[in-house]
């Protein structure tokens, strides 16, 4: 394995990437949504049980997932209608470190994690391997990738691997190895050979140097090391560049010429410096596009609000530079609140104020009303998080199962590009003090991989009617009054509420309503484009046929509307009846 990126290696793989033909990226990444899995929790190829532990039990080592797991469920995850595949991240950790099993703490940015490999010495093929099979599905792969931090590489000089932030400078021991920190390793630049070993130090030896390290203990924001996670100086700058960010550039790059990927995801982006952020999303573009893979994605993790969000996607036209950001950011904005929505704890007024700020914010960044659904990869829970969004205590059927179908839709239907975690279509229900809670070996379930699931077949359904609407995947969006008695309308403002909402492409209008109220039904009219439809014309629910069909389209007048963006109204007003039960939402168009 390549240890320098000067080596011959790394070099064959950008001559091989540049004379071949990579697989296409798609015209839009709207036309996919994303499914997000932990590759040492996921799937396991032998089918041994997971660290002889319950499947769900909190744990902080590995389980014992690898490449090839994922790869025999591929088509699993292709037939749930999945366009994508998130890749926690595959370069290789610290072989001594057994808490690193999310793959968060990169010792080597060249390598494979061998702990993934079903063999030892397999992990670069059966890597390779993984993404050539799920490119011949159809399948996009996302790489999760780190650019603020390297893992647990060297301890704290009479500290250990994690210590209080410092004002200055604190020595620090690199480690061996056995993952020993060594106080005579200092100083790492100044290791002979010999003991530059491939599981010991940091790798590629372009970032061998103690002053590429923050080495101040603890600061997150502030700067400085994640725990035990070791910070980068990314904003160094060295006879006019910036080594570490140059060498990260490099590696990454490296992993698109090596495995043919289609995207990134950042983790920590909002960790790191503006504009590395946009340098770094430039690079991988235009380096995608020198080898022929157009519309090379990368989206980033900032755990923010909008306005810090806007700071590093897209194009922002009160910018003087000529760089564009990178693609995308986690929707966490409307992670805060879309679940509560659907399952009745908060009002739908929280889901439509987030868009009524969104669009506020970002007004230097979207081209289009339409277009807001490029910039945010949309999410119900991830791994980060301390529990799942089903709230069931078993994997028995629960009551308020419908709150999931419901949340998943709602995703679905609104902008973004929609993205689900792992075991969400088979009821996985962690929750508990920690992220361990949601981070479960799904093959050690009982019929872990069951695609007549109650949610893989809603989540496979959902997936038809978005791929078969173009509306809700381009198109603008209208947050929509309601009533319950074709008189008075207005948004929703207490929970549990009716949330109802117009997808709007050309002449096309895509209207859903979602009541979260888990005890009563919703017998009432929800407001529609007057000029898309006329008096007596009917629409279909497109996700439940056996669903109360609504009635035809009615013309009312001499109305109370409170508008969403504000004032009151008469009409005249297009209004269609709708009947829903109690955690019921319906997908309308002709």
């Amino acid at each position: 394995m390549p240890k320098s990126l000067t080596d011959p290696e790394v070099q064959a793989a950008f001559d091989r990437a540049a004379a071949g033909r990579p697989f296409a990226s798609p015209e839009d990444w709207r036309d996919v949504w994303i499914y997000f899995l932990m590759v040492d929790r996921f799937n396991r190829d032998d089918g041994r049980p997971p660290a002889n532990l319950p499947y769900d039990a909190p744990f902080g080592g590995y389980q014992g997932g690898t490449f090839n797991g994922v790869r025999d469920r591929l088509r699993y995850i292709k037939d749930l209608g999945a366009g994508a595949v998130w890749l926690s991240p595959v370069l290789k950790n610290r072989p001594s470190d057994a808490g690193s099993f999310h793959g968060y703490g990169i010792q080597d940015f060249l390598c494979p994690e061998p702990r993934f490999a079903s063999a030892p010495g397999k992990e670069e093929a059966e890597l390779r391997a993984l993404v050539d099979e799920a490119h011949a599905l159809g399948l996009y792969v996302i790489f999760d990738v780190v650019l603020n931090h390297a893992g647990d590489v060297f301890g704290y000089k009479d500290k250990g691997s994690a210590t209080d932030w410092s004002s200055s400078v604190l020595p620090i021991e690199w480690r061996d190895a056995a993952g020993r920190a060594r106080p005579d390793f200092p100083a790492i630049e100044n290791l002979p050979a010999p003991l530059r070993q491939p599981d010991g130090l940091v790798w590629p030896e372009q970032l061998q140097q103690n002053r590429y390290f923050r080495r101040k203990g603890k600061g997150g924001e502030d700067g400085g090391d994640f725990e035990s996670l070791k910070e980068f100086v990314t904003d160094g700058v060295e006879d006019g560049v910036f080594p570490v960010r140059n060498a990260l550039i490099l590696a990454y790059q490296y992993a698109v010429a090596r495995y043919d990927v289609d995207g990134f995801r950042i983790d920590t982006l909002k960790y790191i410096e503006r504009d590395f952020a946009q340098t770094f999303g430039n690079a991988m573009r235009e380096y995608a596009l020198s080898i022929g893979k157009k519309n090379f994605f990368t989206f980033g993790e900032v755990y923010d609000g909008e306005d810090r969000i806007a700071q590093f996607i897209g194009r922002n036209t009160s910018d003087s530079g000529d760089l564009v950001g990178v693609d995308a950011a986690l929707d966490f904005p409307l992670f805060f609140h879309l679940p509560w929505v659907a399952k009745g704890f908060a009002p739908p007024t929280d889901v439509i104020d987030v868009f009524r700020v969104r669009k506020a914010v970002e007004r230097n960044v979207l081209s289009s009303h339409g277009e807001a659904g490029r910039y945010f990869v949309t999410f119900l829970d991830n791994h980060d998080m301390k529990e799942r969004l089903r709230g069931a205590s078993s994997d028995a059927a629960d009551p308020f199962d419908p709150q999931v179908v419901l949340a998943a839709t709602l995703l679905s239907c609104l902008q973004g590009i929609p993205c689900l975690y792992y075991g969400t279509e088979q009821g996985l229900h962690g929750r508990g003090g920690s992220d361990q809670n949601v981070r479960e070996a799904l093959w050690g379930k009982s019929n872990a991989f069951n695609v007549a699931h109650p949610f893989y077949k809603a989540i496979e359904s959902l997936s038809a009617i978005r791929a078969s609407q173009p509306a809700l995947r381009y198109g603008r969006l209208y947050f929509r009054p309601v009533s319950g008695d074709g008189v008075h309308f207005g948004a929703s403002p207490f929970a549990p509420g009716v949330l109802a909402f117009s997808r709007i492409l050309n002449n096309q209008e895509v209207v859903i309503v979602a009541n979260a109220d888990a005890g009563s039904r919703f017998d009432g009219f929800v407001l529609v484009d007057r000029f898309i439809h006329g008096p007596g014309d009917p629409l279909r629910c497109l996700n439940n046929p056996t669903a109360a069909p609504p009635g035809s389209i009615q013309r009312g007048s001499g109305l109370e509307i409170h508008e969403i963006d504000g004032g009151v109204t008469s009409g005249p007003a297009n209004m269609i009846p709708v009947s829903l039960a109690p955690m019921e939402v319906q997908i309308l168009a002709r």
